[in-house]
């Protein structure tokens, strides 16, 4: 068969990823980078038992189709019930499950021009309508977002915070009290990648079995395992049983879940993550202002450095970055991006940045 059998939605759909990963970008490079701070990644790595609880899993078996040893011990760690808890492969996997749930042809999805762009994907691929707003001053914007989901009778809300590209953030009782006006039957999809390295008060105190909002978590942050694709989201019992219908019930790998659980109960490792987190991000801040170069404030494991023009100016010191062995990246929607997008690294990976940087900026001007 020379022409696959598509369904129209997926026919109409281009073939392409949103990210170019380090990995594409080295092969057609013909070399390493030699520093990663592209991919929000925890250079730092994951704690030191979790390379030893997954080469002890017995690997040829399946994992746990209900991952419950993994969701008893979150259940645990925020003091909520088990039920209230859905682990997946990643919270991208858990996006791609939400959107299946909620989205079919022609019902309406908000969120924010330039946002993270995965769940977009995900909306696409079940012919949902994408309906966004702007940022305001560098960060998403609830009340915009509540507005357009009122205005278009949206099933969905996706806002993450803290935010990426951006590393903005709101404190939880702005988003707890902006929650008053989320329409009735739209539900917010509430983003958490980055909350562990976000300040206190960062999470909105809201029960888990409030219908209105489903919150996702990750291990690929500070908890160094991006690799092994462990997330979950926490949200109403009936909302997380409705996973159960149409997610991959073996997706879970069962070393990723050994891991995952080890990492958890190492919070010590954890602490000093997030210890070297905060002294790169300084140091990524100290090197952008000693380049002539602002920074937007973090609370996230990247920095969003300021280059003072425009998208086409970003676009060619980030060009140079990469041509000198640093992998970053940058927003793709203006005027965030304006920016480019460093993630935290080691003392020898921002060395290298900050011997490339002056040169990258020397490029784009002109010479």
């Amino acid at each position: 068969m020379t022409d696959p059998r598509l369904t129209p939605i997926a026919a109409s759909l281009p073939s392409s990823v949103p990210f170019v990963g380090p990995e594409a970008q080295e092969r057609a490079r013909n070399s390493a980078f030699d520093a990663r701070l592209g991919a929000n990644e925890s250079v730092f790595g994951p704690s030191p038992r979790v390379a030893e609880a997954m080469v002890q899993t017995d690997i040829w078996k399946y994992g746990d189709p209900e991952n419950h040893e993994l969701r008893q011990a979150l259940a645990a760690h925020h003091q909520i019930k088990s039920a209230n808890i859905m682990v997946g492969e990643g919270i991208d996997g858990l996006l791609g499950y939400i959107a299946r749930l909620f989205v079919a042809p022609g019902d309406h999805v908000v969120t924010s021009l330039g946002a993270y762009p995965t769940f977009n994907y995900h909306v696409a691929g079940y012919g949902g309508t994408l309906e966004t707003v702007p940022y305001t001053v560098d960060h998403e914007d609830p009340a915009a977002l509540f507005a357009k989901a009122k205005e278009t009778q949206a099933k969905l809300v996706y806002l993450a915070n803290p935010d990426n590209p951006m590393g903005t953030w709101h404190d939880g009782e702005t988003l707890k009290k902006a929650l008053d006006d989320l329409p009735q039957g739209t539900l917010l999809v509430l983003d958490e990648a980055y909350i562990d390295s976000a300040p206190t008060g960062t999470a909105p105190d809201i029960g888990p079995d409030d219908p209105r909002v489903i919150r996702m978590r990750t291990f690929s942050k500070a908890y160094g395992m991006a690799g092994a694709r462990v997330g979950y989201a926490i949200g109403a019992a009936p909302l997380i049983d409705a996973f159960n219908k149409v997610r991959n019930h073996f997706g879970m790998n069962r070393a990723a879940q050994a891991g995952a659980l080890a990492a958890l109960q190492d919070q010590a490792h954890l602490a000093s993550v997030l210890e070297q987190i905060a002294t790169a991000r300084t140091r990524i801040d100290r090197i952008a202002r000693d380049n002539g170069l602002t920074t937007l404030p973090s609370a996230t494991n990247f920095v969003a450095i300021d280059c003072g023009r425009d998208g086409a100016f970003a676009k060619a010191v980030l060009d140079g970055l990469i041509a000198r062995g640093i992998f970053a990246r940058m927003p793709f929607a203006a005027p965030q991006n304006r920016c480019i997008r460093i993630s935290c690294g080691t003392q020898n990976d921002l060395d290298a940045f900050a011997a490339a940087l002056p040169h990258a900026l020397a490029d784009a001007n002109g010479g």
